[in-house]
């Protein structure tokens, strides 16, 4: 069986037995290995998606942001050592929060402010930074690390400030335009969008159309959208130096902190299966994205989802079966009875696992993810039946090894001793 087969039948599997619905991109060293489309971009008539359907990027955003910031900085009308108050006087602690720290998460601002975007029509920008600024830091600024949505929203009015163009129009004139990325914009609430998903988010084994979302307000760290095409434009256009320099591509591309954050991206993270990675995956509100690029290897994998799709995790799958790893195509779990018997040699420690055992039941790393048994040896999780526990018997008769699956990439866990 070919890669490019094992990689739709994995797709097909998931779009049979999840209900996966969205679009996939995966090329290796210039050559499509799968481009397709699987469910509806449109629920309420049953609109099939297609390879040029748009999707809400969510977090894959940021790195459009991070590159702007790069290039005004490269253009010396900012450097990335500026201090916030630069920009927004009087802001609290701004002096001590640099661009820098805001582009790799190390500025200590509060995680979002989705309170406000998703519940008010009318809103002003002076509002939103008046907001803002009275939430608390989270720690002092460039000495730990925590993901900050308002972050990239303060970076996209920096560049309104710096370039004197809107967020949307710079992006365009600056990113879009030069590399023909057409079908890649900004999202608003008035404008119609050809092609563009409709956004659900899934309630048990049903689907609700997402909430109201101010999209004037929540840019910088969202509100980018694309299609796989497009995308795959920008990743062949970060090998090269026509938006970033060397320089400034180096500097996106470190890794500032115990966390993997570059700008606008993760770098090798945990999940890069010892390959060379960069990435960064987004969610919000039926929109589910992935975007990752093993450089060394020339492999891209895009998974773009408007139904909340787990994207990050398929594309851990898509990838593995790309290097040769052993993956179980999804298949739909039932809870059986089994041997609880059993239970009392299965807990323990397996590296950094925990199985626990109470009142006859089996529960992952702690008791808000119970085990269910699929059989005596096997069981899925209840929070995800994408992920299932195996335990294996050794030679002295004793359960000593745990084999997980995530997406069907199967890993071992050896028994602490």
């Amino acid at each position: 069986m070919s890669l490019s087969e094992k990689l739709s039948n994995y797709m097909q599997a998931q779009a049979d037995v999840n209900g996966f619905s969205g679009t996939v991109l995966i090329t290796g060293k210039d050559a499509v290995l799968l481009r397709q489309a699987y469910g509806y971009a449109n629920y309420e008539w049953k609109v099939k998606a297609t390879a040029d359907t748009k999707y809400s990027l969510a977090s894959v955003s940021k790195q459009f942001t991070a590159a702007a910031i790069l290039q005004l900085a490269e253009r010396k009308l900012i450097s990335l050592d500026d201090k916030l108050n630069t920009y927004f006087p009087g802001f609290p602690k701004g002096e001590q929060i640099t661009l820098h720290m805001m582009l790799a998460h190390m500025s200590g601002l509060a995680m979002d402010f989705d309170e406000l975007y998703l519940n008010q029509v009318s809103l002003t920008q002076d509002q939103v930074l008046d907001y803002i600024s009275k939430k608390d830091l989270l720690f002092t600024p460039g000495e730990q690390t925590a993901y900050s949505n308002i972050g990239y929203y303060l970076l996209a009015r920096i560049i309104e400030k710096v370039s004197g163009n809107s967020y949307p129009a710079y992006l365009k004139e600056n990113i879009f335009d030069p590399l023909k990325m057409h079908e890649t914009g900004v999202m608003t609430n008035d404008e119609v969008i050809a092609n563009m998903s409709d956004r659900y988010v899934r309630k048990d084994k049903n689907y609700s159309k997402n909430p109201y979302i101010n999209w004037a307000f929540n840019i910088g760290h969202d509100g980018i959208y694309s299609t796989v095409n497009d995308l795959s434009i920008w990743d062949s256009a970060l090998y090269g130096t026509t938006v970033l320099s060397e320089k400034m591509k180096q500097l996106m591309f470190t890794s500032y902190n115990d966390q993997n954050f570059g700008y606008g991206f993760l770098i090798n993270p945990f999940y890069n299966q010892g390959h060379k990675l960069i990435a960064h995956d987004g969610g919000f509100f039926g929109a589910m994205t992935s975007f990752n690029r093993f450089t060394d290897d020339g492999l891209l994998v895009i998974v773009l989802s408007n139904n909340q799709s787990p994207a990050y995790m398929l594309a851990y799958g898509l990838a593995a079966i790309c290097f040769g790893k052993d993956v179980e195509l999804p298949y739909h779990h039932q809870k059986v009875k089994n041997n609880p018997s059993l239970y009392k040699l299965f807990k323990g420690n397996y590296e950094d696992i925990k199985i626990l055992e109470s009142n006859g039941k089996l529960y992952y790393n702690d008791f808000d993810i119970e085990l269910f048994p699929e059989s005596d040896h096997k069981f899925f999780r209840s929070d995800d039946d994408n992920r299932t526990v195996e335990f294996i018997k050794d030679a002295s008769g004793k359960y000593s090894t745990i084999k997980l699956t995530k997406a069907g990439v199967v890993e071992i866990r050896k028994r602490s001793l």
